[in-house]
């Protein structure tokens, strides 16, 4: 089976698979060699038990919203033949009638639950809000120039009408529901 796909969006995912392995096994060789009063959290069976449970539930916000903005990308972004994970229509209705960047938003949280899942007050701490600053500026600069390429004008009009990210409440509600639209 040949996945049908760009180079720039196979980048991508590779770059987010080494950022998360790279972050678990760095974070994990710190708390264990580099950081003492980590070393003896990360042996802590109930801190363990935790954090799991914070991560395990911030990693199913952060598919939730992922599915949000994919699911109404895959409706409504593509018309004829188009490579898989990527669109040719600009998309500004459901979640992205409140957010430029729904998808992204989410998968932002992943490093941060990831951490927590695997423990590792490392990752916590230092890796995970560096990871997730480094999404937040590649979103906020390949995406948005790509966006910009790609739709021009329309895609303009549409970044001063709406934000890149919503967090108000009834955004975030929209975003974390159950219920993809």
């Amino acid at each position: 089976m040949k996945i049908k796909t760009t180079p720039s969006v196979v980048v991508r995912i590779l770059l987010w698979a080494f950022m998360l392995i790279g972050g678990v096994v760095g974070g994990i060789y710190c708390d264990l060699l580099c950081f003492a009063s980590f070393k003896s959290l990360f042996l802590d069976p109930l801190y363990h038990l935790l954090t799991f449970v914070v991560g395990y539930l911030l990693m199913t916000m952060a598919f939730r919203a992922a599915a949000a903005g994919g699911k109404e990308l895959a409706r409504h972004g593509k018309e004829g033949d188009v490579p898989r994970l990527e669109t040719n229509r600009l998309v500004t209705s459901g979640i992205y009638a409140h957010m430029r960047h729904p998808m992204l938003f989410g998968l932002t949280l992943v490093p941060l639950a990831l951490g927590l899942m695997v423990g590792s007050p490392t990752f916590i701490t230092i890796i995970a809000p560096v990871e997730m600053i480094f999404i937040v500026i590649m979103v906020l600069t390949l995406e948005e120039r790509e966006c910009r390429k790609k739709f021009g004008s329309e895609y303009e009009a549409y970044a001063k009408k709406v934000p890149a990210v919503c967090v108000r409440p009834e955004c975030l509600k929209m975003l974390f529901s159950k219920k993809v639209t």
